[in-house]
């Protein structure tokens, strides 16, 4: 067999790993956004109360980001493959128990059970990636494409939760979910490599791994209750400060630890932090516009779920677009370059939206539509050049962590971002904040650059 026929054999393979991979990571990110659009029938039908509904909203991203660091150390200590399938079991059975629902308890629970098994599968599924993709600059293209999967996700959970919801009901959008864990349980032991463990196993850091945990849902859980209670109200003020004091207590035991859960030294390289921050920043930008812009579609012009999500039809197509167009772009410019522009483009999107603060007069096609393009675009661009940079140089062995580190930046961002944003005022004056932010990372950016 001739070298170019192994070559060509091994790319074949390499591809079709990558599109198992790449449509497990869109579902995780897509079942996270896929009760936003059909959240007040759930309501309805369980009669919730606000705080009830902001909970189960909430719920699978507080486990999922709260358990990213945990899962990504027993990708690189037990082995990618077989943390992967571990995850997608978890997944997979909450996935099929959420739709048998009778009421809100069962559902919550099925909800923190999808974020636990997401927690597993996102940072395994970086490092069979890693296995698939050896060489560093194929890698580099890889991941050039899977950093535009997590916008993806999130606009097809926007874009069809409402489609299915209309035409079944909200428990018809847990079918997704299940047919892709079904289908890459069946398809990844011919698929994905193997991916043995080291063959020095460490010992798991196990009080980082609580802190961590720990200190992140509870962080997380009070800034999602700001949208119900004062930033200064006990529900708030109780979660956020004890996770806020446990992250620091996280913060010094890894710095005496001998093997940490997440060395300190992961986050001084100034390109990766700066990805991180990036990946952070434009997934709170898209989340705030995909909320905002839900409510005020349904709440202040009547329009149906179905039209609803119609209306991020044309930020679909911007965003496959744009990604399409991003590996070449980093392949000729550089990651660094390109999520900078994207990061710009992403601001006059937000600025364009943010004029219009949604207001009824404003028409879709040509007041909203020009912002749901720009942004979409410039989102595909910088998540893209993002995801190369935080991984850029990221050993084999800690392909897991980089993996845990991006989703956690992925999921906290929107956590964060969010509630502050929506202190600041009205929709207008937080997509305007949003696109401040969005312009002063661009410039830090293209500043490191030249520099």
């Amino acid at each position: 067999m001739s070298m170019t026929t192994v070559r060509g054999a091994r790319e074949a393979t390499g591809r079709r790993g990558f599109l198992l991979l790449g449509a497990v990571q869109t579902t995780l990110v897509f079942t996270l956004a896929s009760l936003a659009v059909p959240l007040p029938r759930i309501g309805a039908e369980f009669r919730l109360d606000r705080a009830e509904l902001i909970l189960l909203s909430a719920a699978y991203g507080l486990s999922f980001a709260g358990l990213l660091l945990l899962g990504g150390r027993l990708a690189d200590r037990s082995g990618g493959r077989r943390v992967l399938t571990a995850g997608l079991l978890v997944f997979g059975t909450a996935s099929a128990l959420a739709p048998l629902a009778p009421g809100y308890g069962t559902l919550l629970a099925a909800r923190f059970g999808q974020g636990m098994g997401a927690a597993l599968v996102a940072p395994a599924a970086m490092t069979v990636l890693r296995a698939l993709y050896p060489e560093p600059a194929a890698y580099g293209r890889a991941m050039a494409t899977w950093g535009g999967l997590s916008v993806l996700g999130a606009t097809a959970g926007n874009l069809l939760s409402g489609v299915i919801a209309a035409a079944t009901s909200w428990r018809g959008t847990f079918g997704v979910p299940i047919a892709v864990t079904a289908t890459a349980l069946a398809l990844a032991p011919r698929l994905l490599p193997a991916t043995p463990p080291p063959g020095v196993r460490r010992p798991l850091d196990l009080p980082g791994a609580l802190l961590a945990t720990t200190g992140i849902t509870l962080a997380s859980f009070g800034l999602v209750l700001t949208d119900a209670h004062p930033w200064g109200s006990a529900p708030v003020l109780v979660p956020l400060l004890a996770g806020l004091v446990l992250l620091a207590a996280f913060g010094a035991v890894e710095r005496r630890t001998a093997d940490p859960l997440l060395p300190p030294d992961f986050l001084r390289d100034r390109r990766r932090a700066l990805g991180l921050a990036a990946i952070g920043l434009t997934a709170a930008g898209t989340a705030t516009v995909f909320v905002l812009l839900s409510l005020a579609l349904q709440e202040q012009r009547g329009w149906s779920a179905l039209l609803t999500s119609a209306a991020f039809a044309p930020f679909a197509v911007a965003l496959l677009g744009a990604g399409r167009l991003a590996g070449p772009l980093i392949g000729r410019y550089g990651p660094g370059p390109v999520s900078a522009t994207g990061l710009g483009t992403a601001a006059a999107g937000l600025g364009l939206l943010a004029a219009t603060g949604f207001e009824t007069s404003v028409p879709y096609a040509y007041g909203l539509l020009p912002g749901l393009v720009l942004l979409p675009a410039g989102g595909a661009l910088s998540f893209a050049g993002a995801a190369v940079l935080a991984t850029d140089g990221v050993p084999a062995h800690r392909a897991g962590l980089a993996g845990g580190v991006l989703n956690t930046a992925m999921e906290l961002g929107p956590t964060v971002l969010f509630a502050a944003l929506l202190t600041l005022g009205g929709d207008a004056v937080s997509l305007a904040a949003a696109a401040v932010l969005f312009t002063a990372l661009s410039a830090t950016a293209l500043l490191h650059q030249k520099g």
